[in-house]
């Protein structure tokens, strides 16, 4: 196969996973519909098997992508605050989380989604984006001498403040503008000087 072929199969392959994850967000897993992200690209309904084994594979892979792109953000984050304190890199971590899902609603709702029913390979690829993040609370609790029944406790609470905030951005009870970021800033801050 030519550099052209393979260029043009890569492209073919993008437009699938950027077609299924539009599939995810409107179906969700359960529904969705190999077909339809065909139609949607204008494919015959046999072309996404050209690219993968089955809808399984295809719908790993949309995950696998949405993995790869917060990877990517993530990483040049940490670089640019490695010399930060851990607390701060929770919270530029978390805010940034925030904007990832604000920016890529379709990639909030597919986060978001119940995986209780689906396999379990999924589970472990929906949770491959919190890695990192993982690592930043252990060292930050570690710093802190944190017990784990409060780091449980702050991480629900982030959690939901994070969730609340991409969602209320997302819907427009809140304005997505900088004024409010930062006074999501400083409820993420605030969660971080209670005991």
């Amino acid at each position: 196969m030519g550099a052209k072929e393979n260029t043009g199969a890569r492209n073919t392959r993008e437009a699938l996973i950027l077609a299924g994850l539009e599939e995810l967000n409107e179906y969700g897993i359960q529904h969705f519909s190999t077909r339809r992200v065909a139609k949607a690209c204008g494919m015959s309904c046999a072309a996404p098997y050209k690219h993968f084994k089955d809808s399984h594979e295809f719908i790993a892979e949309i995950l696998g992508y949405i993995n790869r792109l917060y990877d990517a953000e993530q990483t040049v984050l940490l670089e640019k605050c490695k010399h930060d304190s851990a607390r701060e890199q929770l919270v530029q971590v978390s805010m940034h989380y925030i904007r990832f899902l604000t920016e890529h609603p379709a990639f909030r709702r597919i986060v978001m989604q119940s995986f209780q029913d689906c396999d379990e390979e999924y589970r472990v690829l929906r949770g491959q984006m919190s890695i990192k993040t993982y690592e930043v609370v252990s060292r930050y609790c570690e710093e802190v001498q944190m017990p784990p029944d409060v780091r449980k406790r702050k991480t629900f609470i982030v959690r939901a403040i994070i969730y609340s905030a991409a969602l209320f951005f997302d819907n427009g009870e809140l304005e997505y503008n900088e004024k409010n970021m930062e006074q999501v800033r400083g409820l993420l801050e605030r969660e971080f000087d209670l005991p």
